[in-house]
């Protein structure tokens, strides 16, 4: 019965909170990635090299790098509710100021200012969503939220060039440009709805009644607990635990392939032969679309079954296969076949991924891991893009690209082959929970 509740509660939470910080997400991409769609135009208006773009693209990642930490710090003093209207209103400005760009160093000025405005809130969703829910359900939610990427690839690709092709010449703007001010605008908008509905803690959860916010906190404590010497607590020591210095090094090839692949899919697909910008968009949405479901059942299995890094190897070295088939095709169509097979290996793992730091990170600790993994995930979102756009200039194809992208996946496959898995182990797979029963015992007994 007590488990009945119990799941019932979590129920209650996961549908309160994960649709809504998922548009959130999915707003957040559209404004990282919809400069891959604009790059279709924006390049040739520009007269920007595949170098430049690269470079650009991948800058708003290194300035990442250098914020992830202090913004999840401050995201710890203040609450997530405020920190994230803060990130989402200054986000927001900067990507509609993206319209603004006149040639390649404003190009990297303002890739630069949106990377610096948005610093944090992945890291911060992750550390957030740590903050109310059991390492039992953790890989399956995560995943599912971490699908807020794919749906933002899937329906920003159609409705970015929609927008270019639309709005070109409206207003004496490129339709690239139209395209940054209508794709800004509800990251600012957003930000006022999440002071009103975003609550911090359970404790201030209103909509959870005081035996539940009673049972789901006393749950947490009691898998903090269990964690024991196994698992990190202070956010300064967790900056330099071995544990967390390897997932942010797996962090980075997960994203020298993920960021790789999404600012080059939409010209990779150009060049497969005249196709218009709208047929692009169509086209970039499929490999998303089909790894969506992946994504999901891969998370949950990898919560049934308490394990992390082999889940992890597994998708890594699908991924690998795929990007190796796609740059090695003698035809467009094997090539497509092979980014597909890339992007739902890739994306299985993002689920395990997440959920891999919260198995060993305890309080203050995983704000920092968190961003400690963030931080070396922008190294590889500035070194994928930017790489693929220097060799595509260098061999004139992307065969080489693509090859950089396997590579990346295999590197990914090794390092999760070094990283101990923290819920396997005695005492690890199931923790004890008090009912709201006893919970609400606790609450009557305490001072």
């Amino acid at each position: 019965m007590a488990d009945a509740v119990g799941d019932k509660i979590l129920s209650k939470v996961v549908w309160r909170l994960l649709p809504f910080v998922m548009l959130l997400g999915v707003v957040h991409q559209y404004d990282r990635i919809n400069i891959s769609f604009g790059a279709l135009q924006m390049n040739k208006d520009l007269s920007l090299s595949a170098t430049a773009y690269g470079f650009g693209a991948g800058l708003f990642s290194l300035t990442t790098f250098f914020l992830e930490v202090p913004s999840n710090y401050f995201q710890l003093r203040v609450g997530t509710r405020r920190w994230f209207a803060r990130i989402m209103i200054t986000w927001g400005l900067a990507a509609m100021a993206m319209s603004l760009i006149k040639g390649e160093y404003s190009f990297y000025l303002m890739r630069f200012l949106l990377g610096a405005a948005e610093a944090g809130f992945l890291g911060g969703a992750m550390f957030y969503f740590r903050g109310w829910l059991p390492a039992g359900i953790r890989g399956k939610v995560l995943g599912t939220f971490a699908s807020y990427s794919l749906i933002a690839f899937f329906t920003g690709a159609p409705v970015s060039t929609a927008i270019m092709t639309a709005f070109d010449g409206a207003w004496g703007l490129h339709g690239w440009q139209v395209m940054y001010i209508i794709e800004g605008a509800p990251a600012v908008l957003l930000a006022f709805v999440v002071l009103y509905y975003l609550p911090d803690k359970p404790a201030e959860a209103k909509w959870l009644t005081p035996e539940e916010q009673r049972w789901l906190t006393d749950t947490l404590e009691a898998e903090h607990a269990a964690q024991g010497s196994r698992g990190v607590d202070s956010f300064w020591r967790a900056l330099v635990d071995p544990r967390v210095l390897l997932v942010a090094l797996l962090c980075f090839f997960l994203l020298v392939t993920n960021f790789g692949l999404s600012f080059w899919l939409p010209q990779i697909i150009k060049s497969f032969g005249k196709l218009t910008n709208n047929e692009v968009g169509w086209l970039a949405s499929i490999p998303y679309l089909l790894a969506m479901p992946m994504m999901f059942l891969w998370g949950r299995h990898s919560d049934r079954s308490g394990e992390r890094r082999w889940h992890l190897i597994s998708g890594y070295l699908v991924s690998a296969l795929g990007f190796a088939i796609a740059a090695l095709a003698p035809a467009p169509t094997l090539t497509f076949i092979g980014v597909c097979i890339g992007c739902l290996g890739l994306y299985s793992t993002f689920g395990p991924f997440w959920a891999l730091p919260s198995d060993f990170l305890k309080g203050g600790a995983a704000a920092a891991g968190l961003a400690v993994a963030n931080s070396g995930g922008a190294l590889g979102g500035f070194a994928g893009p930017y790489l693929m756009g220097f060799l595509r200039d260098r061999t004139h194809g992307f065969t080489a690209s693509l090859l950089v992208l396997a590579a990346s996946g295999l590197c990914a496959a090794l390092v999760s082959a070094c990283i101990a898995d923290a819920r396997r182990g005695a005492g690890t797979a199931t923790i004890a929970s008090p009912s709201p029963a006893s919970a609400k015992q606790s609450a009557a007994s305490s001072p």
